[in-house]
């Protein structure tokens, strides 16, 4: 099963972007969903986690009071809001999902998007 990451672009530092990761053949309530980025030369840090019922969220503190998680489990989907970026949110973004329990780990994580690129601009 491989998830569908979506959402990316470039944009102008302060803007916003959302990005939408969709989950087809799963029973996506099931799944704790995490977003994480990967930039040149940077191993690939967790940005985002959320629970399977969408009840629990946490953050990575670079982002914190920026993005926003959160999930439809009724249309197998999960969202990163991501508002006033800045450079240094340049990456690619991935999506995975995972049985069980959030984890900043991504290596926990059994099911991968494909990623999407997010340039932020100076």
């Amino acid at each position: 099963v491989q998830l569908q990451a979506s959402g990316g672009g470039l944009v102008q530092a302060g803007g916003s972007l959302r990005l939408s990761c969709g989950a087809p053949g799963l029973t996506f309530s099931n799944y704790a969903v995490g977003w994480f980025r990967q930039a040149p030369g940077k191993e690939r840090d967790v940005v985002a986690t959320i629970s399977g019922s969408g009840t629990t969220t946490e953050y990575t503190t670079s982002v914190n009071g920026r993005f926003t998680i959160s999930r439809e489990n009724a249309k197998n989907a999960v969202y990163l809001q991501m508002n006033n970026l800045k450079p240094e949110d340049t990456a690619v973004y991935y999506c995975a999902a995972r049985r069980g329990g959030q984890d900043s780990r991504w290596s926990l994580y059994h099911y991968w998007g494909q990623g999407t690129l997010v340039t932020v601009s100076s």
